[in-house]
């Protein structure tokens, strides 16, 4: 015992005496009989516990294999139709589809015999001889009164939208070429035609003075460019800019420049032909890099594409030096802002022509929205050396280009003995060589001249979500650049943004493009017979689409750079290319994976469910999940229920639907379940199609309204769907 204890005689002492007080102790027969009776309760608890846990476990098992049965059962069952409901699917399709192509080819047929039953006198640009003559002519034409000029620019840019809608569709190399050339020789010309129109008015500046200043001043507008200019015949050193009030525009200048014989011009077209410059100059080949949603085959990954910091085009091989070289002057007229002409040579390729396309299973990207723009740019971002080129596919010009110059004053007439004697120069408009233009990434040495100022009223055209972000033209690099701009200041209550150059150059206000995205909600739902709302819940601003027929309507919120647009009817390709063109945008591309933040989704299952969605969208509605990004790439989660009229969907009427490539089911969770299950709702089945299983739980009325939608309502929903990629996106 003292070995027990390690020899220490206090442990030894207490064990005795506790023995012996136990032994003194004894229990009493009451408290034997409750002591084991206590015991005979435990172990019958204990018995019963062990019977209800193996009565549970059998019925879990019984469970799994009545579910495992159960599923089998509905798997057999889901086989045993699906190829009836794939054809059912399938036909549905196909017949929207044939009478969709049926529809566009008879509205292109229309509009061309429309056209030609015009006899306006304008010319048909699809008619290379047409457009050429009318071009001559136009170039001979000596007229240099602004109002007469500004009549025939706009009607050159109604020409130069029809080219670009041609482009868009154009399926011959040699076509898209001939359309290129017509577009380009169109844009020259009407720059050249501003220049003369600014020459006849700055001749004839001292006729035109300002009571106060001695100096002229004088804006002409119309819908498509405003024109500021300034010619300084006072020369007063002390004068430090002006704002053309009623234009949004203002410049400051310096001393040297108040003193000297200039005129300063502030011309902004609302429309931007330097970026078309700038994607024509850095090209790359335009193959998608993911497999074709047309099809299971693989296509080629884009080649050519440059590293970071590398500027690399795909040059065309021309028949002869003779097209190149007219090509090279084309582009360096319309570069000639600064009076000089680039000697770098236009880069461009011939379109290549399309592959056959299932438009009935292709999702319909921004790109392919406008017409699968063949001049795509690559990625240009370059941080070294100081210089930072824009990468247009991750920034947007908006509101057009604003050209800003500096030009010798012309020779002013003078009254001699009631004769008007003037100077005759034929050297045209000359700039006024104010600082030497950066003609080279590597020449980035100090300005030896102040910065000059220039302040802009952002136009009401368009929606900048974000601060405005400002890009000057390269001319001999023919792409933007934001290097060079200091003292930026943005006044957002008045809409104003103001900095300095070191240079005149033409600029541009430029927004993120994928700004409003991801969004953060979405939902379809009908409002009547083939008529559909499209929300949208984005980053920055919130929207919204009525869709009705093969019509759409654009609603928001926002007030400034929208008013041209809300409330109005348009079909949906040309919402969407007004909408990119006032800086509302809600349509992904290619790109678009590269400057947002995701998960991946297959893209063949996402493009089914649109596809499916659209056939029921005069019936259903269809609203985003939680769960959609917890559930992997091959699925798709979604909220859905049947629904009528314009009213909102109750928030108690949703149900989560669980879509893959071979089958839909509906779920037992909702969309605030505290965990992900694929368990299926109790007394539902698998299907084939996401449609055959909405079906399952909707009425009579909803099923037939369903066969019953437009084929251009189906295909309008099935667009916009598409093109904005929602169960991606959000």
């Amino acid at each position: 015992m003292r070995e027990r204890f390690h020899g220490d005689p206090d442990a030894v002492a207490l064990f005795l005496f506790s023995m012996s007080s136990k032994k003194g102790r004894k229990l009493t027969k009451a408290q034997k009989a409750k002591q084991q009776e206590e015991e005979e309760e435990r172990r019958l608890r204990e018995e019963e516990e062990a019977r209800l846990q193996a009565e549970k476990e059998e019925q879990d098992r019984l469970e799994r294999e009545r579910k495992k049965k159960e599923l089998e059962r509905l798997e057999l069952k889901d086989q045993e139709r699906r190829e009836d409901e794939l054809n059912e699917l399938r036909h549905l399709l196909e017949e929207n589809h044939t009478a969709v192509t049926k529809w566009k080819i008879e509205a292109v047929e229309k509009a061309k015999w429309e056209r030609y039953m015009r006899c306006d006198g304008t010319p048909d640009p699809a008619v290379q001889q047409d457009i050429n003559t009318y071009i001559s002519l136009w170039r001979d034409d000596p007229e240099v009164n602004i109002t007469m000029v500004l009549k025939q620019c706009n009607l050159a840019l109604q020409l130069i939208e029809e080219l670009e809608g041609l482009l868009r569709d154009v399926t011959q190399p040699e076509e898209g070429q001939k359309y290129q050339e017509a577009l380009i020789n169109l844009q020259e010309l009407i720059h050249s035609k501003h220049h003369l129109t600014t020459e006849e008015i700055l001749k004839r500046a001292s006729e035109n003075t300002d009571t106060e200043t001695g100096n002229m001043q004088t804006m002409v507008k119309d819908d498509n460019i405003t024109l500021c200019l300034w010619a300084n015949l006072k020369k007063n050193p002390r004068f430090k800019g002006l704002n053309f009030e009623e234009a949004g525009l203002g410049f400051e200048i310096h001393k040297q420049l108040a003193v000297s014989d200039i005129a300063v011009r502030i011309l902004h077209t609302h429309y931007d032909h330097l970026s078309l410059l700038a994607r024509m100059a850095h090209l790359r080949i335009h193959t998608p890099s993911h497999r074709s949603l047309a099809g299971s085959e693989e296509v080629p990954a884009d080649t050519d594409i440059p590293e970071q910091g590398e500027i690399k085009g795909e040059e065309v091989r021309e028949d002869s030096e003779t097209q190149q070289q007219r090509g090279d002057e084309e582009v360096q007229s319309i570069q000639g802002l600064e009076g000089t002409k680039s000697a770098a040579s236009l880069q461009s390729r011939r379109s290549s022509a399309h592959p056959p396309e299932d438009q009935g299973s292709q999702i319909q990207t921004q790109m392919e929205a406008l017409g699968d723009d063949p001049l795509t740019p690559v990625q240009l971002t370059m941080m070294g050396r100081g210089v930072q080129v824009v990468d247009l596919m991750q920034y947007t010009p908006l509101g057009g280009v604003f050209y800003y110059d500096v030009f010798h004053l012309p020779p002013q007439a003078h009254q001699i003995n009631g004769w008007e004697m003037r100077q005759l120069l034929d050297t045209g408009l000359q700039v006024f060589p104010y600082t030497m233009e950066k003609s080279s990434l590597d020449d980035n040495e100090a300005s030896s001249s102040p910065a000059i100022g220039v302040s802009v009223t952002l136009p009401d055209s368009v929606v900048f979500l974000e601060t405005p972000q400002v890009a000057r033209w390269d001319a001999a690099g023919k792409y933007w650049r934001m290097d060079g701009i200091t003292d930026v200041s943005y006044e957002e209550a008045e809409a104003k943004i103001s900095f300095k150059m070191d240079s005149f150059q033409a600029f541009v206000l430029m927004q993120e493009t994928y700004a409003n995205l991801p969004f953060h909600g979405w939902e379809l739902r009908p409002l009547g017979p083939d008529s559909a709302l499209f929300t949208i819940n984005g980053a920055l601003i919130d929207l919204s689409i009525v869709i009705q027929g093969n019509q759409c309507m654009l609603h928001s919120e926002q007030e400034r750079g929208l008013s041209h647009l809300t409330g109005k009817w348009m079909s949906g390709p040309a919402l969407q290319r007004a909408m990119l063109k006032t800086g509302i945008n809600i349509f992904v591309n290619e790109y678009t994976d590269k400057y947002v933040s995701t998960y991946s989704k297959d893209p063949l299952t996402e493009h089914a469910a649109y596809e499916q969605m659209a056939l029921f969208a005069s019936a259903c509605a269809f609203s985003r999940s939680n769960w959609n990004a917890k559930c992997g790439a091959e699925h798709l989660v979604m909220q859905v229920c049947e629904h009528h009229g314009p009213d909102p969907v109750p928030e108690a009427s949703w149900s989560l639907y669980l879509l893959g490539a071979q089958r839909s089911q509906k779920l037992e969770i909702t969309d605030k379940s505290e965990a992900f299950s694929p368990d299926l709702y109790p007394g539902s089945e698998f299907h084939s199609t996401f449609i055959h299983m909405l079906q399952d739980g909707m009425s009579t009325d909803g099923i037939a309204r369903t066969r019953e939608s437009s084929y251009v309502f189906v295909d309008t929903v099935q667009s916009l769907l598409c093109a904005t990629r929602p169960l991606m996106y959000s």
